[in-house]
């Protein structure tokens, strides 16, 4: 039997970063432009780099014309200039476009680009490759490293072959030590290992509690002369309620692409909602269904957003290490981009870290990285739109979002009225009982615009070794019966976008079932459950979606 508790293997380099995503890359990228010899290794939980990147998505390029000046004069994925900026608010049987001059100017999409950012990063990784970047990926990283005086040092990949019942197997690989001067850690929303530094340090203290979405999306090819390149769409109200923050984007680009999705903010109250059935929804409206008739999907993905902007940003350094991009909840939310300020936050933390490493520091604070973000241009971007949140949180859709439009517009001009409003609770804790909610019924999906969950998951080439451990944990099996039950009437089989959670049976045989194979690692349940009684962790390396073009 393989022993599972061999020493690992150790390798080290100048810098490990966690995660290939725009923010990762950038800072891989960057280091090596200002110093060539810094050995650098990026670890990444998908079979490919882009194989887990999901988003709209419009980028703002002026986080790549700063790390890559020369991108526009050589090919690549980033190709379909924004033409057509519109703006819908729907009813049930209307979308009503709004005039442009009532949006602030940054809400303009002129000058941005409709691309795939998993081929970005594709690309990215590419770039890096050539600078001499070791990208390894198929690795979860699943623990962190630390010295004797608790500064970071590393991760530690996951073992692999381990069976269901925790005892390797006759394929069982030992984990490896990836050791690091510094550790970057750019694993997106809600990291895994993000969560436990930001907690290990107390990295969040005096900030508001991180705020989270849920975006869902489909890639289409429509039928040509229903493609209209460059047109880039967004609506908020229906099929959502007004007291239920979220709404749509829609994206042409490519050959006859459209990538349709849907928002939802997980601080909503009714247990009932499902945010993959209010998107399906969506997309049977007059105004929308009729650029997908006859037209065929092509993909499917869900992820979690970072919401929280900038009262809700963590401290960003601790002795060894770093967060940058969404792990730091660097997006924007009323613009829903958040890309450009992953690689201006992978620049802005390679450059502290060439600057250390000359200097011979090793496992210290990045003091000026977190001292200067805020007045950066990162800074300005959130600063400006941080009252949009707790706005549409606390007021709704119709007076939030307009008194959100006139502070983006005061803060245009250099002030606030309102100064900077806090987000109050977590998104586990804003779910009311079952019983004083109203019961959603959902129309059954047509199979044609409006599908079901498990058409949608194939769709996303999701794969888990069968014989690995769940890795979705379940601390509390009562308290998942008594209260995610028997009071929230299980919001854990709606919230989930893949039908990873099933309760089956009745009474004394009432069983929660966890489908793991299943799940496309959106964390929407590590989110959201209101007892915050499910932890995900990354499964087998390798494992989960495999999504194309997304």
């Amino acid at each position: 039997m393989p022993n599972s508790s061999a020493p690992r293997d150790a390798m080290d380099f100048d810098v490990v970063i966690v995660g290939a995503g725009p923010a990762g890359l950038a800072a891989a990228i960057r280091l090596k432009q200002q110093a060539p010899d810094i050995s650098i290794v990026v670890v990444e939980k998908g079979s490919e780099v882009g194989a887990h990147i999901l988003s709209g998505a419009v980028i703002d390029p002026i986080g790549l014309d700063r790390l890559l000046p020369g991108w526009r004069d050589e090919p690549g994925p980033i190709q379909q200039p924004v033409v057509e900026d519109r703006f819908l608010w729907m009813t049930a049987n209307r979308a009503l476009p709004l005039p442009g001059f009532l949006m602030p100017p940054l809400m303009s999409n002129r000058g941005n680009f409709i691309v795939s950012l998993g081929n970005v990063c594709r690309w990215l990784g590419e770039k890096a490759t050539a600078l001499g970047v070791d990208i390894y990926p198929g690795f979860s990283a699943t623990e962190v490293l630390y010295g004797a005086n608790g500064e970071v040092t590393g991760i530690a990949t996951g073992d692999m072959g381990i069976g269901k019942t925790g005892e390797p197997t006759d394929a069982f690989t030992r984990g490896v030590e990836l050791r690091g001067k510094y550790t970057v850690f750019a694993e997106g929303a809600r990291g895994s290992l993000s969560k436990t530094v930001i907690e290990r340090f107390k990295l969040a203290t005096d900030r508001e509690p991180q705020k989270f979405g849920i975006g869902i999306k489909e890639l289409w090819q429509v039928a040509p002369e229903k493609h209209r390149p460059g047109l880039v769409q967004h609506s908020f109200g229906w099929p959502l309620d007004l007291k239920t923050g979220g709404g749509s984007f829609l994206y042409h680009f490519g050959e006859s692409l459209v990538c349709v999705g849907f928002v939802v903010h997980l601080n909503y109250h009714n247990p009932w909602l499902s945010p993959f059935e209010e998107f399906q929804r969506f997309k049977t409206h007059a105004g929308i269904r009729e650029t997908f008739a006859g037209g065929k999907r092509l993909s499917y993905g869900a992820r979690a957003i970072t919401e929280g902007g900038w009262q809700s940003v963590p401290k960003l350094v601790f002795p060894g290490g770093a967060l940058v991009g969404c792990a730091a909840g660097f997006v924007n939310l009323p613009r829903i981009k958040g890309s450009h300020n992953a690689i201006l936050s992978g620049i802005a933390v390679a450059d502290e870290i060439a600057a250390a490493l000359s200097a011979g520091r090793e496992h210290d604070e990045l003091t000026s990285y977190e001292n200067g973000w805020r007045s950066s241009l990162i800074g300005k971007d959130l600063k400006r739109v941080r009252n949009v949140k707790p706005l549409w949180s606390k007021l709704g859709t119709v007076v939030g979002v307009g008194l959100g439009g006139v502070d983006m517009w005061c803060n245009t001009l250099g002030f606030s009225l309102l100064g900077t409003l806090r987000h109050g609770k977590p998104d586990s804790a804003t779910l009311l009982p079952a019983a004083q909610c109203k019961r959603i019924d959902y129309p059954k999906p047509d199979g044609q615009i409006s599908f079901d969950r498990l058409s949608s998951v194939f769709l996303s080439n999701t794969n888990h070794a069968e014989n690995q451990p769940v890795h979705l944990h379940v601390r509390n099996a009562d308290v998942q019966r008594s209260s995610e039950h028997n009071v929230y009437a299980g919001p854990s089989t709606r919230y989930c976008p893949a039908g990873v959670y099933e309760w089956v049976g009745e009474g004394t045989e009432l069983k929660y079932v966890v489908n793991a194979q299943n799940c496309v690692h959106c964390k929407t349940c590590d989110i959201k459950d209101p007892n915050a009684n499910i932890t995900w962790v990354p499964p087998e390396g390798g494992g989960g979606p495999n999504y194309p073009n997304m």
